[in-house]
C-alpha cells in the first residue's frame, strides 16, 4: 500500500487507550476525502495523527515514502496544513498576525515576516472573507469568524495537502458553501483535502472519496457512489436512513425520520 499518505496498522489514542484500531488507509495526491462517522468514532484523533501532533501508539504513517515524524516540524509545516475543531477558545492576538503565523515555514532564522508574507497571508485573507477584520484581535470575532481566519492561516502554509476538523461547523450555510467551494477549488489544482465532515450531505456534494468510521475502525472507504447508500448509512448511523438525488448535482443525499432513532434500537 503507497500513496501520498499511507497509514500502515495505525493505533492511537488517550493515556495508552486506543481511539483507532489497526487502521491503513492509502490517500493519493490530490484527493478531496471526507472523514464521516458517529460522534467518538476516531476523526478527529485519525486527523491529529496524520498532522504529527498526535505519535501512534503503533503503526506508522508515512508522507511521501518518509516517515512522518521523522520529517522536521517547520518542514511538515510546509507540507501539511491543519484546521483545527472550533474549541470556543480564540486568543487576543490581531487577525492578520494569527493568519500570518503559517507563513512560519518559510521565514528564516534571522528574519520577520517579508512584505510577501504579509501579501500571502491578506489574500488568503481575501478569500475567506476575512480581510474587513484584518487588525481586529481574534478574541472579539464571532466563532464562525474565527473559524474563517484558521482557513485563512492553513491556506498561507501553501501547503499540498490540507487537514480540516469540522473546520465549517461553526458558519451559515452561505459561507459553508464558500469555504468548500474554495477547497474545491483548491482541489482541482491539486491540493489533497483530508476534512472530517459532520454534514454527510455537505461531503457527498464535495468530497470524491468517503472513508467512515465507527468505533475506532474503518468501516467504509470508497467512491461517493459506491458507499452513500440506505444500508450503509443505516448502519453506521444506526437510525434509517434514505438516500435521493440532489436536483441540480445529481449527487447522492440523505433524509431522515424524525423519531427513528429511538424505534430502530
Amino acid at each position: 500500500m503507497s500513496g501520498h499518505i499511507t497509514i500502515n496498522n495505525l493505533s492511537a489514542g488517550y493515556a495508552n487507550t486506543p481511539v483507532l484500531h489497526d487502521v491503513s488507509l492509502s490517500i493519493q495526491q490530490g484527493e478531496m476525502v471526507g472523514l464521516l462517522g458517529p460522534n467518538g468514532c476516531g476523526k478527529t484523533t485519525l486527523l491529529l495523527s496524520l498532522s504529527g501532533v498526535k505519535k501512534p501508539l503503533k503503526g506508522a504513517i508515512t508522507l511521501n515514502e518518509t516517515s512522518l515524524l521523522q520529517i522536521p516540524p517547520k518542514q511538515r509545516a510546509a507540507q501539511i496544513a491543519s484546521v483545527p475543531q472550533y474549541t470556543g477558545e480564540t486568543p487576543d492576538i490581531e487577525a492578520l498576525s494569527l493568519v500570518l503565523m503559517g507563513r512560519y515555514p518559510y521565514i528564516s532564522a534571522l528574519g520577520g515576516y517579508s512584505a510577501e508574507d504579509k501579501k500571502i497571508a491578506l489574500s488568503c485573507m481575501k478569500e475567506t472573507a476575512t480581510n474587513d477584520f484584518a487588525y481586529r484581535s481574534a478574541r472579539g470575532l464571532s466563532g464562525g469568524e474565527f473559524q474563517r481566519v484558521l482557513i485563512a492561516r492553513a491556506l498561507a502554509q501553501q501547503a499540498d495537502t490540507m487537514l480540516l476538523d469540522e473546520a465549517t461547523s461553526g458558519l451559515d450555510i452561505a459561507r459553508t458553501i464558500e469555504i468548500f467551494d474554495l477547497l474545491k477549488q483548491r482541489h482541482s489544482t491539486g491540493t489533497t483535502v483530508v476534512a472530517a465532515i459532520h454534514d454527510i450531505n455537505l461531503a457527498a456534494l464535495y468530497c470524491t472519496r468517503l472513508i467512515f468510521l465507527k468505533h475506532g475502525r474503518v468501516i467504509l472507504d470508497g467512491s461517493v457512489e459506491d458507499v452513500f447508500t440506505d444500508e450503509n448509512l443505516t448502519t453506521i448511523y444506526d437510525t434509517p436512513i434514505h438516500t435521493f438525488r440532489h436536483p441540480v448535482t445529481n449527487a447522492p443525499q440523505a433524509f431522515f425520520t424524525p423519531g427513528s432513532a429511538a424505534t430502530f434500537r
